[in-house]
C-alpha cells in the first residue's frame, strides 16, 4: 500500500500533519516515548468494519466513562505527539457513542470518522506496525474456602507487609517508575519471589482468599489475572488482581521453548497444561520459572481491568499502560479462529473490531504487544490459549475544535 519511498512519504506526511494541526492550544508535543509508541494517520485508513454488535461496544464505552468520570477534567493523555485532556477525551467518547447508537452504516461511519476524528497507528515493535496480539479470558476453577485433601493449593490477599515506592518522589527523572518489596529489620528488600512464597514464606499469615486443587489452576488464575471459583461450600467467588510482588514476569511457555520441552508449532496454553499434567514432576521447576506472583480480592463483579472497570468481552483490550493512553477507544484487526463441534480449531479468519484500552498486564510491554479479553467458556478459552497472530491497532480521538 506504500509507494516507492515509504520512508520519505512518512516524514512527509508528518510534517504536514503538524503543520496544520499542532498550532491548537490543545494539542502539545510529548515526550519520545510517546512519539515511538503513535504516529497518525493521514491517508492510509483502514477500513473500520466491526465483526461484532454495537451493544457490547456500547456497554463497554459506558463502564469505560466511569473511569473518566472520577478523573480531573484538565487531567492529561498522551496519544502519540500529541497532548489531551480528560474532557477532550470524554467528549470524543460520547461523540462516537451518539454515532454508533444511531446504528450507522459502514459508508456512514467511515466517512465520520475520517472526517471528524484523529487516528494513530501503533508502530510495533521494530517500527513495522505490527503488533502482537494474544488474548485472555476469565477462567473458571472448582475451589474451597478451607483447605482439605483436594483443594490445598492457596490464593493469597495482598499482604500488609507488601510495600510500593513511587521512585519520582525521590528524583523527578524517575517519574512512572516504582520499586515494591518489604521491610525487615531496617532494610528494604525485594519482596519474596514465587518460589519463596510456595516454599511457604506466607504460610500461617490467614491471607489465604480460597484453596484450589492444582498449583498449575493456580499459576493460570495468576497468568490470566482474575477467574470465577466454584466453591464446594456453594455458590460462586469472582476473583481480580490486587497486588504483585514487583518481580518481572517470565513467560513459563519460553522457557519450556528453551529446554525443548515444547515445539513452537504446538506452543500453546492448553500444551503447557497437558504437559504438567503428563509430567507432574517437572510443575515446580517450570512454575517457579516465573518469578512474579499474584495476590486477589474478592470482585462484586467478573473480571476488572487496571482502570478499575469491568471488562467487556471481545472489547476490552490490554496494552502498555506506560505506552498507550488508559481508556483510550480503539481499532484492532487480527486473525480469530473456528472451531469445530468438538472445540478443534478449524482455521484461522481476519477480523476487525472497535475495543477500549482498560488492562495491563506483566507481559505486555512495548509499542508491539497487546491482548484481547475474550470473555469465558469454551471458545474464549481455546482462543486465548493458542491466539498468536500479528495485527494492526490503530487509536482514535476526536479533533479539537480551534
Amino acid at each position: 500500500m506504500h509507494n516507492q519511498n515509504p520512508v520519505y512519504l512518512k516524514f512527509f506526511l508528518l510534517m504536514v500533519f503538524l503543520t496544520f494541526f499542532a498550532c491548537g492550544p490543545a494539542i502539545k508535543k510529548e515526550t519520545r516515548i510517546y512519539v515511538e509508541t503513535l504516529e497518525p494517520v493521514n491517508i492510509f485508513y483502514p477500513d473500520f468494519n466491526d465483526d461484532m454488535d454495537w451493544g457490547s461496544l456500547i456497554s463497554a464505552l459506558e463502564k469505560n466513562m466511569g473511569y473518566l468520570n472520577k478523573l480531573d477534567t484538565e487531567s492529561l493523555f498522551h496519544y502519540g505527539p500529541h497532548t489531551f485532556t480528560c474532557r477532550q477525551v470524554k467528549e470524543s467518547q460520547e461523540a462516537f457513542l451518539n454515532l454508533i447508537r444511531e446504528n450507522p452504516s459502514p459508508e456512514r461511519l467511515d466517512k465520520t470518522i475520517r472526517e471528524n476524528f484523529m487516528v494513530y497507528r501503533a508502530t510495533g515493535h521494530d517500527g513495522d506496525e505490527q503488533i502482537l496480539f494474544t488474548g485472555y479470558f476469565e477462567p473458571i476453577y472448582n475451589a474451597g474456602l478451607t483447605p482439605d485433601e483436594t483443594f490445598k493449593y492457596p490464593l493469597y490477599k495482598k499482604p500488609e507487609n507488601l510495600i510500593t515506592a513511587d521512585l519520582s518522589l525521590f528524583k523527578k527523572d524517575l517519574e512512572g517508575r516504582k520499586i515494591t518489596g518489604r521491610i525487615e529489620g531496617k532494610r528494604f528488600l525485594p519482596y519474596y519471589s514465587r518460589k519463596e512464597i510456595e516454599a511457604g514464606a506466607l504460610s500461617g499469615k490467614d491471607l489465604e482468599l480460597a484453596w484450589l486443587k492444582s498449583p498449575v489452576d493456580a499459576a493460570f488464575l495468576h497468568i490470566q489475572g482474575s477467574g470465577r471459583l466454584l466453591l464446594k461450600e456453594g455458590g460462586t467467588l469472582n476473583v481480580g488482581y490486587s497486588a504483585s510482588n514487583g518481580h518481572a514476569y517470565q513467560s513459563i511457555g519460553r522457557y519450556m521453548l528453551d529446554k525443548g520441552l515444547l515445539t513452537r508449532e504446538e506452543m500453546s496454553m492448553q500444551s503447557i497444561r497437558r504437559h504438567l499434567a503428563e509430567h507432574p514432576e517437572d510443575i515446580r521447576e517450570i512454575l517457579n520459572h516465573n518469578p512474579s506472583y499474584i495476590f486477589f480480592r474478592p470482585l462484586k463483579t467478573g473480571p476488572v481491568g487496571n482502570i478499575g472497570v469491568p471488562l467487556t468481552p471481545g472489547r476490552s483490550l490490554a496494552l502498555d499502560s506506560k505506552r498507550f493512553p488508559k481508556g483510550a477507544l480503539a481499532f484492532i484487526s487480527c486473525r480469530k479462529p473456528a472451531l469445530n463441534p468438538t472445540g478443534e480449531i478449524t482455521g484461522w479468519h481476519g477480523f476487525s473490531r472497535f475495543v477500549v484500552n482498560q488492562d495491563t498486564g506483566g507481559a505486555i510491554k512495548g509499542p508491539g504487544r497487546a491482548d484481547i479479553f475474550w470473555g469465558n467458556g469454551p471458545y474464549a478459552e481455546t482462543t486465548a490459549g493458542h491466539l498468536k497472530h500479528e495485527g494492526a491497532l490503530y487509536i482514535l480521538i476526536k479533533k479539537p475544535l480551534h
